[in-house]
């Protein structure tokens, strides 16, 4: 299908276009957009469940998600204080800052690298050519 009938909606984000970029490091998911967003939600609430809640997941797949990143670099990404009276909480690990600092300045080098492409991409969208394009197919 080709023009708005062919949208795939994303619940989480519908408004958001343009790469997603996951990084496989040693055979393994290191990094990509879900993982980046969780421990930027993390740092922006001061909270796991929080960060979770905001992603439509459990607090359990959120720690599992994050103690899989922690395995993946051989430190804590990050820093939770148990909750009860004292509030608890939870932080970034320099490591944590670290890894979603360098997520995101390749995610930024990508889009730029990109940007040509994308704009004709997003051109042909909006304007299909009136006779199918042949070649190769990639």
């Amino acid at each position: 299908m080709v023009g708005p009938e062919a949208t795939i909606p994303n619940p989480r984000h519908p408004d958001r276009s343009g790469l997603h970029l996951r990084i496989v490091l040693e055979g393994r998911l290191a990094l990509g957009p879900g993982r980046a967003e969780l421990l930027e939600l993390v740092a922006n609430h001061g909270s796991i469940a929080a960060a979770g809640r905001a992603m439509g997941m459990s607090y359990r797949r959120a720690w599992t998600l994050l103690e899989d990143t922690a395995r993946s670099f051989g430190g804590p990404v990050v820093h939770a204080a148990p909750g009860g009276a004292g509030g608890g909480g939870a932080a970034l690990t320099p490591l944590g800052e670290t890894l979603l600092a360098l997520y995101r300045r390749i995610e930024a080098r990508a889009e730029d690298a990109a940007a040509p492409e994308l704009a004709e991409l997003r051109r042909l969208m909006q304007n299909p050519p009136s006779k199918p394009i042949t070649g190769s197919a990639a």
